[in-house]
């Protein structure tokens, strides 16, 4: 039992960084999944508070595409504390198992898979949380088709406490954008990068990299272009190969925004392509069972149970897609003698496991030695071929772009140009060159010039944007969007929730970072309840709806000054600012009073029948009771106003 709630009933899978159990929370009497992390984690105090800071992130996500958090919790004991999550337990299997039980997927089911996993990250990012290790054994697929995306918040939590060190990247090297391996920062694009990596090996049926070592492949999304599926595979429309291309690019300003930047393009592509959607399958090959995220069978030397008990996970080399890890990032040039490979944060390794390792530095340093030599050789090749000529990389730093390029093409160098903000470098002139002035390089050499874009400015938020799509576009300017309720304004016609107006204005040039202000509508303004009182029903339904209110009618009482059918009151009552917001509803209070007729000079007999219509009771007074008895006179008066079923006497001769 965790917590003496929790019941811990069998092994579902281990990961890298947890065991997966299926369990029952014995207090809802619910099936359920319990994540628990492993020791290295649990005794980290940093690792708990931000996995609870996390958790509490992802629970607070409601999407039919996200895998349900629960609860979350430490159970403390004696031998140790096990840091828990309490999970939507799903029946069927992951999208790894269908990929490896069909290889590649048709189109139709390919974007069938995307588009919740999209929806479910496009939700997470409107919340402002990244994902960071999108991949197939993250993606469920239940027995119903229905497609969920888990293990929100898991890997930040893990990357930002003590466990990890800032040399140190979290993920899954098959999956990893290029700025998770340079510099370890993760965005919303990141994301979208993993997406389109998953989406090209749901159509080629495998990832755009595998190697020998996780260097390798972490080194190939830094300096390699993924390629166009349909240069794998035959059979991709072109307009899928250009989506997966634009989601992957290593620029990362050059990808979709976010989540739902890709989901809307993908839906787009669908329309264009007339797809329609298919049902999502579980592998017929897969056991029925229960699958949950980063969930990998134990190797049979564990002693473990075995494979068969658990759904199929596929055998790929150990620099293949399966594992979340933690990567070392590649080092500056004079730390790459002491960091040659990507190391998983795991327990001291087994001498098997050290043997294995110690053949594969071998074989690593050897690489490396061909490399230098065949490097050597190539450039000596390249000098002879060109007969030496170098020249020296002109001054080009603080020069306007137009008049560095010329330069360089006086130099006979060629130039690559890349942009970005600056405070102090004015617009449109270089901040810096690589390789610098003064170095020498042979002809024909490119130049990396870094072109100053100046300031960045407000972007030109519309009015009526969505706070968290204007938070994106102020976020991808380089500056932090600021939300303040209290300045929120009301709005005739801005929906409640979207953005007004920004401050400073579009276009006003800020330091990088800057605050910009978002107000946000509140709805339209509330207005009074207008003042109906003695009005009747059909006049003051009419008013109110005029006003933007819905009337109903909200009882009756009898009040001796209004008449009957007519307005007593409202509620709320008239004056009472309300907004109008789905149109509110007003109740109207009516009044019942009965208004007595004259009755003197009638017979008793039309007394009789006139008082019966208007549900009151006549009381006659006579010295002989004739049929023919005429009414000399009457209390209540003529034109009293009394409750129903009130008396009336009458005196008859």
């Amino acid at each position: 039992m965790l917590e003496r709630r929790y019941r811990v009933d069998s092994l579902i899978a281990r990961g890298g960084m947890s065991t997966v159990y299926r369990g029952l929370d014995t207090r809802l009497d619910r099936p359920v999944a319990l994540k628990v992390m492993d020791e290295q984690y649990s005794g980290d105090r940093s690792f708990v508070e931000r996995f609870e800071s996390e958790a509490r992130a992802a629970a607070r996500l409601h999407d039919p595409n996200i895998v349900a958090v629960y609860d979350q919790g430490v159970d403390r004991r004696a031998d140790g504390d096990h840091v828990f999550l309490v999970m939507q337990l799903v029946e069927g299997c992951t999208l790894r198992d269908l990929i490896v039980d069909r290889g590649r997927l048709p189109v139709p089911l390919a974007l069938s898979v995307l588009e919740p996993v999209l929806s479910a990250l496009a939700a997470a990012h409107g919340a402002g949380m990244v994902h960071r290790d999108v991949k197939p054994e993250n993606v469920l697929i239940g027995e119903d088709g229905t497609v969920r995306v888990a293990d929100f918040g898991l890997v930040r939590a893990a990357a930002s406490a003590g466990t990890t060190s800032g040399s140190v990247i979290l993920g899954t090297v098959a999956y990893l954008s290029p700025e998770q391996v340079t510099t370890g920062a993760a965005d919303l694009r990141t994301d979208v990068y993993a997406a389109g990596v998953v989406l090209f090996e749901m159509l080629t049926g495998h990832p755009p990299y595998v190697g020998d070592t996780a260097l390798s492949v972490a080194y190939r999304h830094v300096n390699d272009d993924v390629p166009a599926p349909g240069t794998q595979v035959d059979g991709v429309p072109p307009a899928l190969d250009e989506l997966v291309v634009r989601a992957t690019r290593r620029d990362a300003q050059a990808r979709p925004a976010d989540a739902a930047a890709m989901l809307a393009e993908v839906r787009r592509v669908r329309g264009e392509l007339g797809i329609a959607p298919v049902p999502v399958p579980v592998p017929s090959s897969a056991e029925r069972t229960t699958v949950m995220p980063t969930a990998q069978h134990p190797p049979p030397e564990q002693g473990d149970p075995p494979t068969e008990q658990f759904a199929a996970v596929r055998d790929v080399p150990a620099a293949g897609p399966q594992g979340t890890r933690a990567l070392q990032r590649p080092r500056s040039a004079e730390e790459e003698d002491r960091t040659q490979e990507f190391g998983a944060v795991a327990a001291g390794p087994s001498p098997r496991e050290q043997e294995r390792r110690r053949g594969k530095r071998a074989v690593v340093a050897w690489t490396a030695v061909v490399a230098v030599l065949a490097l050597l050789v190539g450039g000596v090749a390249f000098w002879l071929g060109t007969g030496g000529s170098s020249v020296q990389v002109p001054q080009l730093v603080g020069k306007p772009e137009a008049e560095a390029q010329q330069a360089l093409q006086t130099a006979g160098l060629r130039s690559t140009v890349t942009k970005e903000h600056d405070n102090a470098v004015p617009e449109g002139v270089v901040i810096s060159s690589s390789p610098e002035q003064g170095a020498q390089v042979s002809t024909e050499r490119e130049v990396a010039l870094v072109v100053s874009l100046g300031k960045p400015a407000v972007p030109p938020i519309a009015e009526g944007t969505p706070l968290a799509e204007a938070e994106i576009e102020v976020r991808n300017a380089k500056l932090q969007p600021v939300h303040d309720e209290s300045a929120d304004e009301y709005h005739q016609s801005v929906p409640e929730g979207r953005v007004i107006r920004v401050d400073p204005a579009p276009g006003t040039r800020l330091d990088i970072s800057s605050e910009v202000r978002l107000i946000v509508s509140r709805g339209p303004p509330p207005v009074p309840v207008p003042d109906v009182r003695g009005a009747s029903k059909e006049e003051a339904f009419a008013i109110l709806s005029n006003a933007g209110f819905t009337p109903f009618e909200a009882g009756q009482q009898f009040n001796a000054d209004v008449e009957g059918g007519h307005v007593i009151a409202t509620d709320p009552g008239a004056g009472t600012e309300v907004r109008l917001a789905g149109s509110p509803r007003i109740g109207v209070v009516l009044s019942n009073a009965v208004a007595v007729p004259d009755l003197n000079g009638t017979t008793v007999e039309q007394a009789q029948q006139a008082m019966a219509e208007r549900g009151l009771v006549l009381d006659v007074n006579a010295l002989w009771n004739r049929p023919n008895m005429r009414i000399f006179g009457q209390l209540p008066t003529p034109g009293s106003r009394v409750e129903p079923g009130s008396t009336v006497r009458v005196t008859a001769f």
